[in-house]
């Protein structure tokens, strides 16, 4: 066994892989190992390129005649460390024993997790807080507050209070749910984006006006259609247009404004740009990034008083990218937020 018989093989594996001879030096190694490890591996005993002890006894058991071994491990390499998994197997090239192993990454997998982890958490946290307040409220009803009438009836309002927010939470979540479900089938309808988000400024309209914002749509009276899924879509502008009216403060001017793009870049063609802008406080750039992740809030106390459960536009998120949309958010403190949703234009084809 030479790199000569052995390299050409490995040109064609994608994954990090090594060959070793019999005695465990290295005949072979592919482009993606080399990254992985370093150059110059080649010749050099198996145990200088991966140091940790259960990959090497790993390896001796296959050389020693075992059928394959796995190892699951985490590899320090140069200030990182890289979860993955190890698959060594036996190898005969020109009639000479060796073995071939395999490396695969599995950070994307134990990031995975790690979001389910954190999730599981938040939600737990959110029903946590309500439901304490709950369980307090009606120990107190049943004790101290019994015969308090002005107690009962403050302590029943914010029980209703509590309990509508955990109604809010649910729905988002089941909402979130199935918009993750539907998000690899494309929607085969077409949907008057003009029209939708008219009817959207006349929905909200009356509620904007009564916390003193005024709302503006600059749209376009003709149609204007754009493949899409009409529920989904008035879920995405509602959300968009009353975050603007919460957080633009009174008095301020919330612009709900639609206009045309000859050629999108990213969508490589015609589409559509739909922007909601407010007046209020703006948002700091280090939390731009973060926004679309879920029960991520700048005003945690604040998003919760106003009845928001964190989950709003990561909702958005998910309906954009079914409609292989884009979202774009700008931001400036002092200067207000530009929520930007971009559809590919549908005029002409779905």
């Amino acid at each position: 066994m030479t790199p000569g018989q052995v390299n050409p093989i490995l040109a064609a594996i994608p994954v990090p892989m090594l060959v070793t001879d019999g005695g465990s030096r290295i005949q072979g190694v592919n482009e993606a190992a080399e990254a992985l490890l370093g150059a110059e591996l080649t010749g050099r005993p198996f145990v200088t390129a991966l140091r940790q002890p259960e990959i090497n006894a790993a390896l001796d058991a296959v050389l020693n005649g075992k059928p394959e071994a796995n190892v699951t491990t985490v590899i320090g390499l140069r200030g990182r460390d890289l979860p993955c998994e190890i698959t060594v197997r036996p190898l005969v090239i020109g009639g000479r024993r060796g073995a071939a192993v395999v490396i695969v990454d599995r950070s994307r997998d134990e990031h995975t997790e790690q979001m389910r982890r954190d999730f599981v958490a938040n939600v737990s946290h959110e029903l946590r807080t309500p439901l304490t307040a709950l369980m307090g409220f009606i120990e107190t009803l049943r004790g101290p507050a019994r015969n308090d009438a002005a107690a009962r009836d403050r302590f029943l309002d914010i029980m209703e209070r509590e309990a509508g927010r955990m109604n809010r939470l649910v729905a988002d979540l089941l909402s979130l749910s199935r918009v993750e479900q539907d998000e690899r089938s494309r929607p085969a309808q077409r949907v008057d984006l003009a029209a939708l988000l008219r009817g959207e400024a006349a929905t909200l309209a009356p509620a904007a006006r009564a916390v003193g914002v005024e709302l503006r749509f600059e749209g376009i009276e003709d149609e204007v259609l754009v493949p899409g899924d009409a529920d989904q879509l008035v879920q995405v502008f509602h959300n968009l247009v009353e975050n603007g009216v919460k957080y633009g403060g009174s008095g301020g001017v919330v612009t709900l404004s639609l206009t045309h793009i000859p050629h999108e870049p990213v969508l490589r063609g015609p589409a559509w740009s739909v922007t909601v802008a407010d007046q209020g406080e703006g948002i700091a750039p280090e939390h731009l990034p973060r926004l679309t992740e879920r029960f991520y809030r700048v005003d945690t106390h604040r998003s919760r008083e106003q009845g928001g459960t964190g989950l709003g536009l990561a909702i958005v998120k998910h309906i954009i990218n079914r409609h292989r949309g884009r979202l774009k958010i700008e931001s400036e403190k002092g200067k207000g937020s530009r929520f930007i949703v971009i559809l590919p234009d549908g005029s002409s084809r779905i």
